[in-house]
This record gives structure tokens, C-alpha cells and sequence, in this order.
């Protein structure tokens, strides 16, 4: 009898045959795969839509108006954020997290939707957290009043919720432009939106202007919404040509700066708003930076000061700093002034659409018209019904005993209606409502008030549908409300405007304190910048075992300097950058102080109070005997650059590198590693434009022969020059004098 194989027996596994690969175009897989989700995170995530909220911004909002939190006392938060996983199954941290930003605790709304207590972040923190659900209460701001009217009324379309047992609403049925006065920040699958609030009494004079007048000019409607107005005030920047593009595209940006108030006693700058872009610790932080870098030594110490009462940093100064000028220099390197990328991406029946200010407010008017139009089609219908039933009443005021008898006579409960109908000639709606009025109302008074009101209904019903089919007259009434709002929850401008003629910009230059100083730059690259009065009686200069003076000038304290390497690259910087030293001390070594590549030197140095302006040239010598000049003013930058590569030809290694000032000749000394030589003039050698020429032979060299040694001061070096001196280039060199001997560096440069 056969054994049964085991399931260990190697034996018993059957080879399977492996599925085939069927190829399928990436094309097919994107838009099958890809394209479902690009298209939900876009229309039902991450977009605004024109009543100016997202879908979980609508999902919350309408399940606490739906919990009665528009009135009543306020709700655990918890509560909120579970109810609403009914029309948002995204988990309670999600759901809660923009409940937080709608509250008037968060501060990031002009007009929070959300009243709330407890601990709920700020907007100008990313430390401070938020407490938990549990801990926290909310309910809905009287302002949301304007986000449901007419919901009732079938002003919007209800859709069903993602598991078909609740309705929720499509849009809200906003009674004034929200999508302008609620901030909005959404990025989604190849695009993103980046809508800033408006003054809701501007955006609301606005409209109203537009609906009088639908070719309102933009210019027109910049002087009515002046600029954006923010929930953390600070000030923009107010350019007239930049907001209008903004207005007109829909994208764009503008500058922001912080406010702040001097306090003489305390000798102390409280700056209390900042930009709505960014946060304090992010202010802190390169304050913090500055200082460590010393580039703040105005500012002795900083601190947080934010509390109950609002928003406060606090910068104590040194003695005799001008609070003015350490603003605008903390403006320009902090994000005290940050700027506000504006991109007013919306979706239009689910279609994004980047749109300007006037487009937008168009947008919203034809959807508010919609929506007013369902509104007074609901009204219109239920007075129609009312109408219809107060007109069956009528028939039987002639003979209320007839009605009476009818009812009375009749044996079966169902035959009471059929025989209204056929006694009065009534349908079976009219013939329900009379059946339905009590016995104690079927007399003569009670049905004559009740048909008195049929005029009035008729005339109500003849007005509905005269404002129904008149766009003016439903115009009109939206003017009407926004007014009401405007009044009622207007306020004033927060953020302010600062005109270009009063941007005060920092000049680096001019806050630079000036006074004269001795450079002195050693052979390994060492750096000094010495007061004259320091040098008084020392100047004795100190340098590392085996170093020696390389390059020394006189110079001020607001010029440039070049350090120019064996890479043939220069680095730029300020001599304020550097502290005052001592010659005793042996000062900042560049490649560390400048950040220098490994295993870079520093070969040169050269100060210049104007690049840009300088005449001056820069005599390149290389040591395959060639040489170059090049003008001084090809080494400045119209940016704060650092470094530029190629500041000289990299095909043979420098030997030497020489300033000349406008019209200025010397004489140049080159030496051979086999002792030859040649002396000639400097304007004998060609000036190029391209800072990498690599030059015009200045001395014949055979195998093997390169150039060691460059001099401009080279009388202490020979007795008399035997024949060094040449008229042509490129010329032989001639023998050197036994006594001549290298230096240990070359002389200034």
C-alpha cells in the first residue's frame, strides 16, 4: 500500500506553473489607480469651495447646528468631534484638530465660527498645544446664524452622508461672501490654495458695490477692500501695483512687518503683533542665532512674554541702541517681515478655478442668487398651500350647518372625506383640512378670521413671485442683508497698511560705525583687524611658529575685502563682519571664519571700499610664466553673495597676485626654479574682461621650468639688477646674483 506523502516530503510538492505578467500601460494604471484619488483629495479635501469652507470645515458646523449648539450652553468637545465622525469617518484628532482652528481661543479668524473655553493652542505658536477633548467646550458663534439661513428652506441641495442614513448639506448657504473673510489653506495632488481674510465690513461694502454696478472697476473695488486684513494684526506693506495683480490673478504675494512699542523706562522693545506667516519660536530662533553669531550685540537679552492678556516678545537693548534702526534690521534678517503668498485656488461646481477678487465675488453672487431663489420658491410654495386650504375653508362658510351634517351622516370613518369633496366640490387636501378643524371651531367667527387672511396671502404670493423673477429686486435683498450683517458683526480694520513713502529699509552701510584700521593677513592665513589707536606704541605683530606677515594695509571699517584662494576661488566679506583685535593676538583664521573648502589656503587679500565702483585692476601671475589683469570691478555682486568660483584661471597654480589703482604702473619681478629672472613694467601685461583668461606668456620657460617667486619691492634684493629688466614680452630670463635668496613670503600686495 503507497505511503501518503507528508507534508515535509520534498517529494510531494507539486512545481507551479508562474502566473503570466500581462504588461499594462503606466497611462492605464495612473488613470484607474491614481486618478480616483488626485480627483478626492482636490474636490473633497483640500480645496475651498465658494461658500468658503472645506468639506470637514461643513461637516462640523452643520452636525453642531444640527446638535442645537446656536444657542444653549456649550458642549464637551469630545461630544462634538464623535458626532460628527456621522458625516466624517477621519478619526476624532483629525476632526477635533479643525474645531481648534475655527475657535476664537486658537486667534487664527477674524470671525471664529467656534465660541470656546479652555486651552486651544494660538496661531502665532507651534508649541503651544491644545488640551484634549475631554477638557475642552464649545458651541456655535452667533455669526453662524449667516452660514444657515434658509437651510431649512431648501437653499441647498442635501446629499447623502458616506453610508446613506444622514443628509448633509452640499454648501452652506453663506449670507455674505465667507470664502473672502475666512482664511484658507489647502494643498492637494498638482495644485494648492492659499486664500488670506479680508475685512468683513470691506468685503461686504464691496459686494454691495458690485451688485449695483457689475462692471465696477478694480481700481474702484481696491479702494473699498483696501488690502487683506488679518486676526493677528501686524502691518502690510502696502503696494498698490502688487495687491492689484493679486486682486486681478488671484496670485501673488505681499510683505508683512510686526508691530512693536519702544518702552523707554525699561529700555525695551515689546513687539506685539507679528506676521500672520509665521510663529514666535521661528522669531526666536534666529533672533537667537543673530546673537550667537554676533550679529545682534544691540540686543542684550529676549523673551517670551505671551500670557492671558495676549501676545508679547520682549527685547532688552544695550545702552544707546535706537529701538528705530534695530527694527529695521531685525525686519530685514528675522521673520519679523515675512512674506504672504497669496493663491486663491476655489472650486466652481467642483472645478478648480484660480480666481481674481472680482471674479470671485461674482461667483459668489450667482450662488447666493441661487440659493435666495430656493429660499423664496420654499416660501412661495407653503403660502401657495396655505392659500389652497383657506380657499377650501371658504366653501363652507355658506353652510357650515351642510359641512356638519355631512360628517354626521356619514357611517364609515373613510366616507368622510370623499363626501366633503363631492358636498363642496373640494379636493381631497382641502376636504382633510376641514375635517381635521375642531368641533369647537366650526363656527361662523373662526372661519371668518381665518379666510380674512386670504387678501394678505394673495398679495404676500404675488410679491414672492414678482422678486422670484426679478433678479434687481433679489439683488436688492441681498444688499439688504449684507448691510445687516456689516452692522452687526462689522469691525474695524486690524491688520494695518504702511505706504511706500513711509517704508523705512534698513541701509547695513549706514549702521556700520567707521573708523580707521591696519589688516594684517599672515602667511597661513591668519587675519587681523587693528585699531590705529591700538597700534599706538605696539605694533609688534604676533604670529604662529614658522608663520610670518603675508599682506598688511590700511583700510576703514565699512570697506569690502577679497581673500582669494589656491582653488582660484574668491571669498567676500565685510570688514565689520570681523571683530577690533590686538597685535599681540594672532587673530580669526579665514578658511574657519569664511568656510573655506578642506584643505583650501588663503594666498591674497585686497580691500575695496566699492567693488562695483572700483577702476582698479588684479595682476594674476601663474606659474607657467603667464599673466593676466583683470578688472576689479568684474569681483562685485548685485546679491550678498560669499564666494565666487572661477575668480581667476585654475590651468596653472598662482604664484602671485597684485591690486592696481586707475592709472597706477609697477615694476614686476619674476623668478625661476633655476634661478633666471626678469624684470619688467605692469602695462606691458594685457587686461581681459573674462575673469578665467589664463593670460599672455611673460617669461620663456623650457622643460621643467616654472615660476617660484613674484615681487613688486624687490630693491633689497640685489645690490644692482644685473640685466633683469625687459622692454618686450615674453622674454628669456637672465642669470640671478649668487647672494639672492627667497623670502619667507612675498611682500604686500
Amino acid at each position: 500500500m503507497a505511503r501518503k506523502p507528508k507534508a515535509s516530503d520534498t517529494s510531494a510538492l507539486v512545481a507551479v506553473k508562474p502566473a503570466e505578467i500581462t504588461p499594462q500601460p503606466i497611462t492605464d494604471t495612473i488613470e484607474k489607480n491614481y486618478m480616483p484619488y488626485v480627483m478626492t483629495v482636490i474636490i473633497s479635501r483640500a480645496i475651498p469651495e465658494i461658500d468658503g469652507f472645506k468639506p470637514v470645515h461643513r461637516k462640523l458646523l452643520f452636525t453642531m447646528y444640527k446638535m442645537g449648539l446656536l444657542s444653549g450652553p456649550r458642549t464637551k468637545s469630545a461630544n462634538v468631534a464623535g458626532a460628527t465622525m456621522q458625516y466624517h469617518p477621519h478619526g476624532d484628532a483629525s476632526i477635533y484638530e479643525t474645531m481648534v482652528r475655527l475657535t476664537y481661543d486658537h486667534e487664527a479668524l477674524l470671525h471664529p465660527f467656534v465660541d470656546s473655553k479652555g486651552s486651544f493652542g494660538k496661531h502665532y505658536s507651534r508649541d503651544m498645544a491644545y488640551a484634549a477633548a475631554r477638557y475642552t467646550e464649545v458651541r456655535l458663534d452667533p455669526i453662524c446664524n449667516e452660514l444657515f439661513r434658509g437651510i431649512d428652506k431648501n437653499a441647498v441641495d442635501m446629499v447623502p452622508n458616506y453610508d446613506n442614513t444622514k443628509t448633509e448639506p452640499s454648501l452652506f448657504p453663506t449670507t455674505f461672501p465667507n470664502v473672502l473673510v475666512t482664511p484658507n489653506v489647502g494643498i492637494a495632488v498638482g495644485m494648492a490654495s492659499n486664500i488670506c481674510s479680508f475685512n468683513l465690513a470691506e468685503v461686504c461694502d464691496g459686494t454691495i458695490a458690485l451688485l449695483s454696478n457689475p462692471e465696477l472697476p478694480l481700481n474702484d473695488l481696491m479702494d473699498i477692500i483696501k488690502a487683506p486684513d488679518f486676526s493677528t494684526g501686524a502691518s502690510i506693506l502696502y503696494n498698490r501695483t502688487q495687491l492689484k495683480d493679486i486682486y486681478r490673478t488671484g496670485r501673488g504675494s505681499f510683505q508683512m512687518r510686526a508691530r512693536y512699542a519702544y518702552d523707554k523706562k525699561e529700555n525695551c522693545i515689546n513687539i506685539t503683533q507679528i506676521p500672520y506667516s509665521t510663529t514666535i519660536e521661528a522669531i526666536v530662533k534666529r533672533i537667537s542665532d543673530l546673537v550667537k553669531e554676533g550679529k545682534l550685540k544691540e540686543i542684550t537679552d529676549f523673551r517670551d512674554e505671551i500670557d492671558k492678556n495676549g501676545f508679547q516678545l520682549t527685547l532688552d537693548l544695550r545702552r544707546g541702541t535706537d529701538p528705530n534702526v534695530l527694527m529695521r534690521k531685525l525686519y530685514k534678517l528675522t521673520p519679523l517681515e515675512d512674506e504672504f503668498a497669496c493663491n486663491f485656488n476655489v472650486l466652481i461646481g467642483s472645478t478648480p478655478r484660480q480666481l481674481g477678487i472680482i471674479e470671485i465675488l461674482n461667483e459668489w453672487i450667482r450662488f447666493r442668487l441661487t440659493c435666495l431663489t430656493r429660499e423664496l420658491t420654499f416660501d412661495l410654495d407653503k403660502k401657495k398651500e396655505k392659500l389652497h386650504l383657506l380657499l377650501g375653508l371658504g366653501k363652507i362658510l355658506l353652510d357650515i350647518d351642510r359641512a356638519i351634517s355631512i360628517v354626521r351622516n356619514t357611517e364609515n370613518d373613510t366616507d368622510v372625506i370623499p363626501n366633503l369633496m363631492k358636498g363642496f366640490s373640494i379636493d381631497e387636501v382641502q376636504a382633510e383640512y376641514i375635517a381635521d378643524i375642531r368641533l369647537r371651531n366650526l363656527n361662523r367667527e373662526y372661519i371668518l378670521n381665518r379666510i380674512s387672511e386670504i387678501e394678505a396671502l394673495q398679495k404676500e404670493i404675488a410679491d414672492l413671485e414678482a422678486t422670484i423673477n426679478s433678479e434687481t429686486k433679489k439683488k436688492k435683498m441681498i444688499a439688504k442683508q449684507l448691510k445687516e450683517i456689516r452692522d452687526k458683526y462689522g469691525k474695524p480694520r486690524i491688520t494695518q497698511l504702511i505706504y511706500d513713502e513711509d517704508v523705512e529699509v534698513y541701509d547695513e552701510d549706514e549702521q556700520i560705525e567707521n573708523y580707521p584700521v591696519r589688516l594684517v593677513l599672515s602667511h597661513e592665513g591668519y587675519f587681523k583687524k587693528i585699531t590705529m589707536a591700538s597700534l599706538r606704541g605696539n605694533d609688534e605683530q604676533k604670529f604662529k611658529d614658522g608663520d610670518g606677515l603675508h599682506f598688511t594695509e590700511e583700510a576703514e571699517n565699512i570697506h569690502e575685502i577679497l581673500f582669494f584662494s589656491d582653488r582660484a576661488q574668491v571669498y567676500k566679506a565685510k570688514l565689520s563682519d570681523f571683530g577690533v583685535t590686538k597685535a599681540s593676538l594672532l587673530g580669526d583664521y579665514i578658511p574657519t571664519k569664511l568656510n573655506f573648502d578642506v584643505g583650501e589656503k588663503c594666498i591674497a587679500a585686497k580691500s575695496l571700499a566699492a567693488p562695483d565702483e572700483d577702476t582698479g585692476t588684479f595682476i594674476f601671475l601663474f606659474e607657467n610664466g603667464k599673466g593676466v589683469r583683470i578688472p576689479a570691478a568684474s569681483y562685485a555682486t548685485k546679491s550678498n553673495r560669499r564666494r565666487l568660483t572661477g575668480a581667476y584661471s585654475d590651468v596653472s597654480p598662482c604664484v602671485g597676485i597684485y591690486y592696481l589703482a586707475a592709472e597706477e604702473e609697477r615694476e614686476l619681478l619674476l623668478v625661476t626654479n633655476n634661478g633666471k629672472g626678469i624684470i619688467f613694467s605692469s602695462a606691458l601685461i594685457p587686461l581681459k574682461t573674462t575673469r578665467t583668461s589664463a593670460g599672455v606668456q611673460l617669461i620663456t620657460l623650457k622643460n621643467n621650468q616654472t615660476v617660484v617667486y613674484t615681487a613688486t619691492e624687490y630693491a633689497s634684493l640685489f645690490s644692482e639688477p644685473p640685466k633683469l629688466r625687459k622692454l618686450k614680452l615674453p622674454a628669456a630670463g637672465t642669470s640671478l646674483p649668487e647672494d639672492f635668496k627667497i623670502p619667507f613670503s612675498q611682500e604686500p600686495s
